[in-house]
């Protein structure tokens, strides 16, 4: 996959009738926005209705807050509507119609609520049918195990209808999307099963707490450390699944070498994550969008640092980096790092470019701090008193001149308005450094990102030419301080960061490609990897992979330092291609091309059963 070559064309690829087998497909996150796999299942469902039309279906859990904003209930339709309505009359309660998203696919949606009665019986035969250990007083497997007892009574009403249905195709997405998976395999219902595990329980632990956690993978004794993680039950549940699917997929390479140590089961195929590329804008667009929302992200920085002291916006980058908060396996600590040693780079040259380093993502935290917010209502009124000043002096400035006068520039604004300028202009000012967080944090002491900024001496100094912008909390059109959503402010920005130590994809760079926003991945993160196989040209694509598989630390973060000042050096004209062609190539994760490793696995599963 060449990134000079054009995605091969939709109606190419997708000539021919399918199958006339049924698709389920089972997720947590249908309807309700939890993590990445709910960017998974809905970005991909537009390109699934195109391929399966009525024949595909996707199942998740009810949950009334979520379903009231995504879903819309509809009258059940077949082939699914029989088997809907005998589930209600078994006394299940199941909500069947559409998903608000582009394609909008059919949905069933089950309540795990109406069978909470039935808990101690579903955990009993857990155990007594598959040796699974529940542990007491989990809430959420608890409600994930009711889910799962759901999804197969209702496998088994779609599959008892007469005359029979066609062939059955159940697509399981992780954990807690595939709990049924053992149920139906000693039920021996004619189901073909697919699982994807998209990252496993078990690696998310152990690379949060083992800085060689790919070395030390071939030795992981996983039931020791599933009980030293309290997840045993999870870790149980996730290797049934696997087990018991007639086909298991994961999403990247990475993860596949994963799967093999801790769930003790090869993967059958990769199945690449892809996205819905026709969401994002035209690339003719993507410039326009970029400069109006660089200049919204302008009015932060001056809010933010001008009252300290200023410097030239027309030199500044934006940079920044964003998702959970995974101190190591995101890569801010190697991000930090590397953003110090830029730092002193640029001031070791005289550089007069100024980098702005946004750092997104979720703590705990009391309010956004009061002289932010004060900074940002201070500017909000200088702009207003100047704004008014112009208004006043145009027109006077026109009268004067339509009169043939001269005008003397001085007597063009009232007094009053000079002095709330001046005043305002006073108020503004202030000898404090600017913050590093923008929030007033619950744990000030304890946060390592933080902890990691002042450590590395980035703590917005006027004589520093990397600013910091801890901003724990993401981004929406409701936060005061930007009153952008995160679409518009990725757009905004010049680079993103995302060096992960452990990330099974990661759709953060891949968005921003799509958004015409070159990015940074790594090749421990399942997106870069496979993007190294496919498309080794990918850096003259707006996409930079930083090794760290087989490279130690120091290694790591001054491969990361070169990507960033290579990136700062280029000048305009530069920085615009590489946006058109960082768009370029996210055309070639499109679903209607990386849809057909879904079909193949679906198809692989119907063989085999």
């Amino acid at each position: 996959m060449s990134p000079a070559r054009k995605p091969k064309s939709a109606k190419a690829v997708h000539a021919q009738p399918r199958s006339n087998a049924l698709l389920l497909e089972v997720a947590w996150e249908v309807c309700q926005q939890l993590g990445g796999i709910y960017t998974v299942i809905r970005s991909k469902a537009p390109s699934m209705v195109e391929i399966w039309g009525s024949q595909y279906c996707l199942i998740g859990p009810y949950n009334h807050a979520s379903a009231a904003v995504e879903f819309e209930p509809a009258y059940p339709a077949e082939p699914f509507g029989s088997a809907v309505r005998t589930f209600q009359e078994m006394g299940y309660t199941a909500h069947y119609g559409h998903w608000l998203v582009t394609g909008r696919p059919q949905v069933v949606l089950l309540d795990p609520d109406c069978v909470y009665d039935r808990l101690n019986e579903i955990k009993y035969f857990a155990w007594d049918h598959h040796r699974i250990r529940i542990s007491p007083g989990d809430g959420e497997v608890d409600r994930v195990l009711a889910f799962g007892f759901l999804v197969c009574e209702f496998i088994k009403a779609l599959t008892a209808q007469r005359p029979r249905v066609p062939p059955v195709v159940a697509h399981f997405h992780e954990w807690m999307g595939g709990t049924a998976i053992p149920e139906i395999r000693r039920s021996n219902l004619p189901v073909s099963i697919v699982f994807t595990t998209h990252a496993t329980l078990l690696g998310r632990y152990l690379a949060m707490s083992d800085q060689w956690f790919y070395d030390h993978l071939p030795f992981v004794d996983w039931q020791a450390e599933a009980r030293r993680f309290n997840i045993e039950t999870r870790v149980m549940l996730e290797r049934a699944a696997a087990h018991g699917s007639h086909v298991f997929t994961t999403v990247s390479e990475v993860t596949a070498q994963e799967c093999e140590y801790l769930l003790h089961r090869k993967v059958d195929a990769v199945l690449p994550n892809g996205l819905n590329v026709e969401r994002f804008t035209a690339r003719h667009e993507s410039e326009n969008l970029h400069k109006i929302y660089k200049e919204r992200i302008n009015q932060f920085v001056m809010g933010y640092f001008f009252p300290s002291y200023s410097f030239d916006l027309d030199r500044v980058l934006y940079f920044f980096t964003s998702g959970r908060y995974e101190y190591r396996n995101k890569g801010f600590d190697l991000t930090i790092d590397a953003l110090a040693r830029l730092n002193h780079r640029l001031r070791e040259t005289n550089d007069d470019l100024t980098v702005v380093m946004f750092i997104i993502t979720r703590k705990p935290f009391r309010s956004i701090t009061a002289d932010v917010l004060n900074n940002k209502a201070m500017l909000d009124e200088l702009h207003n008193s100047c704004m008014a000043i112009k208004d006043q002096l145009g027109e006077r400035l026109f009268h004067s001149v339509a009169a043939g006068q001269m005008p003397d520039f001085n007597n063009l604004v009232d007094e009053y308005w000079r002095l709330r300028l001046r005043r305002t202009m006073q108020t503004w000012r202030t000898d404090k450094l600017p913050y590093i967080v923008s929030h007033d944090m619950v744990d000030q002491d304890g946060d390592e990102v933080l902890n990691h900024l002042r450590a590395a001496n980035l703590v917005n100094r006027p004589d520093d030419r990397v600013k910091v912008v801890y901003h724990p909390d993401f981004i929406t059109t409701s936060n005061p301080l930007f009153g952008l959503d995160y679409d518009q402010f990725v757009r905004g920005c010049h680079l993103g960061l995302f060096p992960s130590y452990y990330e099974p994809w990661g759709y953060t760079p891949l968005e921003c490609l799509a958004r015409g926003i070159p990015a940074v991945t790594s090749d421990l993160a399942g997106f870069g990897s496979y993007t190294m196989s496919h498309a080794p040209e990918c850096g003259m694509h707006g996409l930079y992979v930083a090794h760290r598989r087989y490279a130690g630390p120091e290694q790591s973060i001054e491969e990361l330092v070169d990507i960033m000042q290579a990136f700062a050096r280029q000048d305009l004209r530069e920085r615009i291609a590489t946006r058109f062609h960082a768009q370029e190539l996210a055309e070639q994760f499109d679903w209607k091309l990386l849809g057909e490793h879904y079909h193949r696995a679906h198809m692989m599963a119907l063989n085999r059963h």
